[in-house]
């Protein structure tokens, strides 16, 4: 579940000792963690001391194809039925994100969920039902179900996405984001031309960034040698 240089796996049962921050990548609709190892190497090359967590789906993907994961079902799904399927798959994932603040020893402060396409799904979704359950959530390829009717107060969003994206349209993003701005709320938003739905090398490049640069010191601030 953990991304560690010193497993052969790359992934660890164990987060790593004294961790300052801790990252928890979410991965999209019928994939596995390891789909988003490259965005774990970029994470950890700018945050070595981070603890960067890998967790799978809270469900196996309903296919015949292929073996994935999955956090919410979309089986004979409408767009008036999403908002149901994120409601129901809801406890379970607010308690997997609490479970790995616990085992990192890093408190919601100091965590940032990056999730891709359902991965930032679920991101958007859980800060609605629990403002502040991460202190930054990075939303790459994502849309909300429906769009919140106020601003969270603890926690800070960036939207990443490809104009070229035919599966999750760049218009969710924009949407969000002006709606949220409008609401008052700490917001970015980056698009990348000519990406389609991917988590773009770009477009992780451009999220480190604003982490190292944007981000409010009191979220990063044992990076920062602030005090507590």
């Amino acid at each position: 579940m953990y991304y560690t240089l010193n497993d052969a796996s790359l992934l660890s049962d164990t987060p790593p000792p004294n961790a300052r921050q801790l990252i928890i990548l979410l991965h999209g609709l019928g994939a596995q963690p390891t789909d988003l190892l490259d965005m774990a190497r970029a994470f950890h090359e700018a945050w070595p001391e981070a603890a960067i967590a890998l967790p799978p789906g809270l469900q196996a993907f309903e296919s015949a194809y292929w073996t994935g994961r999955q956090w919410f079902s979309v089986s004979e799904m409408g767009e008036d039925d999403r908002p149901e399927r994120i409601a129901a798959a809801m406890p379970d994932f607010v308690a997997l994100i609490r479970k790995i603040q616990t085992q990192s020893l890093v408190p919601p402060t100091d965590t940032v969920v990056v999730g891709f396409s359902q991965g930032a799904i679920m991101a958007l979704e859980a800060i609605k039902t629990v403002d502040g359950l991460a202190g930054r959530v990075l939303a790459f390829a994502g849309r909300y179900a429906r769009l919140p009717t106020e601003a969270p107060q603890l926690t800070s969003i960036s939207f990443y996405h490809g104009d070229a994206d035919d599966v999750i349209s760049a218009d969710h993003a924009r949407d969000a984001f002006e709606h949220l701005q409008a609401l008052g709320a700490d917001v970015s938003l980056d698009i990348a031309h000519d990406v389609g739905h991917e988590p773009h090398p770009a477009l992780v490049a451009q999220a480190i960034d604003r982490l190292r640069n944007v981000l409010p010191a009191r979220l990063w601030r044992r990076a920062l040698g602030g005090g507590a």
